[in-house]
């Protein structure tokens, strides 16, 4: 075993995250207080313990502890999160859904931690282990993790190999040999031999020593955190094609060789390659020394382990037997099973990215400009089967639908009938999906304007994707009963047009198409945000109470699907709403659910202009006072910016309504009903440019940003097939997150930049000026399009992550807030 200084130097790369560092045993602080709480009632325990909680995510979000205290308090108490954000902002201190929404993903975290916390304690305490340092540590902890190294030893578990030797009585043959070195193995062994126990020989008596130090070696919790920190920082992912499997797996053919470090493997990298292993085309795993061309005789692993069990290695007649326990120890234990939980670590980040990267394109998907109140058409295309036409009026009420075969022969009937549906019903706009023959159809409705000059509805092209899950689902049977199946789709493809938000919200949001390896994650995860940024985008719009749907309306703050179903059913029975205070008659809709949904819901001409609004009824006697001041009536008030400019938020405050909400009223009352989305817009597809041959590099196209990833942006040129937009080609100017320069929905300008038939890829930048191959930065089409990163040279040798703080300064955050919790407790 060589010595510290002789060993290679490991890279020094990326930090550990948070999860992965170890901070220490040697905990004091928890233990005090856990101690100190044995006096205390259960409910200031918990608040202790909120408390607690409260100082770790303040510091997270940089935020004050009481605007954490009052989230926490509000969300408790069964509040949403976009009621607290628009209404709660005095108790809150202004935070905003997003801020909310890390709260209380981090709160259920924290607190799924605790219950685990003390599922271990009590485990422990039965099987009679707890001693007092071993629980400070367990307190200590904010990580699972760590949580569970430190369980590891005391984890119920089948009989293992050193169990069955320590019952066979060779636990003090282990102990002699790894503390007393001079020790001969072979003639100590001897004396262990008992074939009635198993040891047949004395071979099998140091076999059995040595698994009984590998095991109490390989639950070490602070071993397994320096070398699981090392390996985060050092380690390379490996990749390589599984044997006879480079055929088949020609998509996967950029991992066929492929390695780089594992802390700074991107999310879309680390998932096509367990996308790859999953289907059995690559084989995945860890390099622990990367700054080696082949496989070292010994690992800086192995002398990891010797260094933190104190092994110093000379001439001893056992030290070989001690080396060979090391090394087994590492190769056996240690690195097998950190190499998992690190893949899984790996897993996790990469989908924790990748659902963040959904979610914010889901968000720009539905918050896209809504065309407005104008009938449209809706066409989504095909060859064979046919176009399927749906035409609704402005409010979206289906009023004809149609079948044409533009594409078969039948062109000129299916013209005359567009023409007449777009003169019958006064359409405006015409939707065009997207999908298979899109470009054929956008060139058939181009035809029909020459043939029918008085057809001027501006024709749009539309994504249709989850159209088809839409048409099928149980909601557009409900809606539609009578409508065959194919024409639902129409219906989705114009209204989505008319309205995206209203219209998407129907569609499991994972069906709409704009995710990044969206069927690799979990599901449960990408669900619960998903869900979340559903709800937040219809509440910051807001919704007609008299014309949304079930759908729309179960998004609403507050609002179960059976409150949904029973104000609709209230509304056809009884008629329009005129004023918010008539949803307390709704069945099951009590007094907490108004206070949640009132806000973001709308009653156009109604009993109160303001019930068009977003202020809550709960403010309304601040708009009475504000309407006092001014000696207006609220008709002429709302929307009239003079009257109300001089205006000062503070003189209309009071005990419950500060600064904050009644800026928001006043911003309102000028601005009533306001529209937080972009103005319509749209793209113009090349004419001719229709499918990938029609391509050559230099071209310059607008398109339609359909998804923006970590690597880049995807733009809709209308050939059946993205552009991708690499992150170094989005700005003149170093971007480092896609995200701060497009969204999906954007129009943009394009050049083709370079084309790949064969693998179906176009490259595209948003910089015209660009030349291909001209900056010297730019990565290869396969790198562009987020498959490949190959390290450019071998990493330099210095070592990382050996440095060992002392215990006094190892005290946790839990443990800091939960010391100030008790002894705010105690004042």
């Amino acid at each position: 075993m060589s010595t510290p200084s002789s060993m290679p130097k490991p890279n020094r790369s990326p930090a550990t995250p948070a999860a992965y560092r170890w901070r220490g045993t040697g905990i004091f602080t928890l233990g005090s207080v856990s101690r100190g709480l044995a006096f205390i009632h259960q409910d200031d325990l918990s608040n202790a313990m909120n408390d607690a909680l409260s100082r770790i995510i303040a510091t997270e979000l940089q935020a004050r502890t009481e605007q954490v205290d009052a989230a926490i308090r509000l969300l408790d108490e069964g509040n949403t999160v976009p009621f607290i954000a628009r209404y709660r902002k005095e108790a809150t201190g202004g935070l905003d859904d997003t801020q909310l929404r890390q709260l209380e993903s981090r709160l259920i975290y924290l607190r799924e931690l605790e219950e685990r916390r003390a599922t271990i304690l009590k485990s422990i305490t039965e099987q009679g282990k707890l001693n007092s340092a071993l629980e400070a540590s367990i307190l200590a902890t904010q990580s699972k993790t760590e949580l569970e190294d430190l369980y590891l030893p005391y984890k119920p578990k089948r009989r293992t190999r050193g169990q069955i030797a320590i019952e066979a009585g060779l636990e003090p043959l282990a102990e002699t040999l790894w503390q007393q070195p001079q020790h001969d193995p072979q003639a100590l062994a001897m004396q262990y031999i008992d074939a009635a126990k198993g040891v047949a020989d004395a071979k099998a008596a140091l076999d059995g020593a040595r698994y009984i130090l590998m095991e109490r070696f390989a639950e070490d919790a602070a071993l397994l955190a320096k070398v699981r920190d090392y390996l985060w920082k050092n380690a390379h992912l490996v990749a390589r094609v599984s044997e006879g499997k480079a055929e088949e797996g020609a998509k996967f053919r950029d991992y066929f060789d492929h390695h780089e470090p594992l802390a700074s493997v991107p999310s879309h990298r680390a998932l096509a390659m367990f996308r790859g292993r999953n289907e059995g085309i690559l084989q995945l795993s860890l390099n622990p020394d990367p700054q080696f061309d082949e496989p070292p005789r010994e690992s800086y692993g192995e002398q990891l382990i010797a260094d933190h069990l104190g092994l110093r290695l000379a001439h001893a007649p056992a030290d070989a037997w001690r080396k060979a326990v090391v090394s087994w120890t590492w190769r056996v234990k240690v690195l097998l099973h950190l190499e998992t939980e690190l893949m899984t670590a790996l897993r996790e980040r990469a989908e924790e990215e990748a659902i963040n990267v959904f979610a914010r394109n889901l968000h720009d998907l539905l918050m896209a400009a809504p065309a407005g109140l104008r009938a449209t058409m809706g066409l989504d295309p095909g060859l064979r089967t046919g176009v399927k036409v749906a035409v609704v009026d402005a409010t979206g009420k289906l009023v004809a639908t149609d079948t044409i075969y533009p594409h078969t022969g039948q062109s000129a009937k299916a013209a005359a009938s567009v023409a007449h549906l777009c003169q019958k019903h006064g359409v405006e706009l015409v939707a065009i999906g997207n999908g298979t023959a899109s470009r054929e159809t956008d060139r058939f409705y181009a035809e029909v304007q020459r043939q029918y000059p008085q057809v001027t509805a501006q024709k749009v092209i539309v994504s249709e994707a989850g159209a088809s899950v839409y048409s099928a689902s149980e909601l557009a049977a409900q809606e539609f009963p009578d409508l065959d199946v194919s024409l639902r789709g129409a219906v989705s493809i114009a209204r989505r047009l008319q309205d995206p938000l209203a219209e998407l919200v129907k569609i499991d949001p994972k069906s709409i198409g704009v995710g990044q390896y969206q069927h690799d994650v979990s599901q449960s995860l990408l669900a619960r945000k998903l869900d979340a940024v559903v709800e937040d985008c219809v509440n910051a719009v807001g919704v007609d109470l008299n014309t949304a749907s079930v759908a729309l309306l179960t998004r609403v703050a507050g609002l179960s699907r059976l409150m949904a179903q029973n104000i609709v059913a209230w509304r056809d029975a009884n008629g329009r709403f005129t004023n918010r205070e008539q949803l307390l008659k709704v069945s099951r809709l009590g007094p907490k659910a108004f206070e949640q949904c009132a806000g973001f819901l709308r009653i156009t001409h109604g009993d109160n202009p303001l019930d068009a609004s977003t202020v809550h009824p709960e403010a309304y006697p601040v708009v009475e006072r504000i309407l006092a001041k001014t000696e207006q009536s609220l008709a002429l008030l709302m929307g009239n910016p003079d009257a109300l400019r001089g205006l000062s938020a503070k003189d209309f405050t009071d005990e419950r309504f500060g600064v904050p909400t009644v800026s928001d009223i006043l911003r309102e009352l000028e601005k009533p009903g306001r529209d937080p989305r972009p103005e319509f817009k749209t793209a113009t597809f090349a004419e001719g440019v229709e499918t990938l041959n029609d391509l050559s590099v230099g071209m310059i196209l607008e398109g339609c940003v359909t998804n923006v990833t970590n690597f880049g942006a995807f733009v809709d040129i209308g050939v059946h097939q993205d552009g991708l937009v690499h992150i170094s080609s989005l700005a003149h100017k170093f971007v480092d997150d896609p995200h701060k320069v497009v969204k999906a929905g954007d129009i943009v300008k394009v050049k083709v930049l370079e084309v790949d038939l064969e693998r179906k890829r176009i490259a595209l930048t948003m910089r015209l000026d660009e030349q291909p191959g001209e900056s010297g930065s730019r990565r290869p089409m396969a790198e562009r399009n987020g498959e490949r990163a190959r390290p450019s040279s071998r990493p330099t040798r210095h070592p990382q992550g050996r440095n060992e703080r002392s215990a006094s300064s190892s005290n946790s955050a839990m443990g800091d807030a939960l010391a100030a919790a008790l002894g705010k407790l105690k004042r």
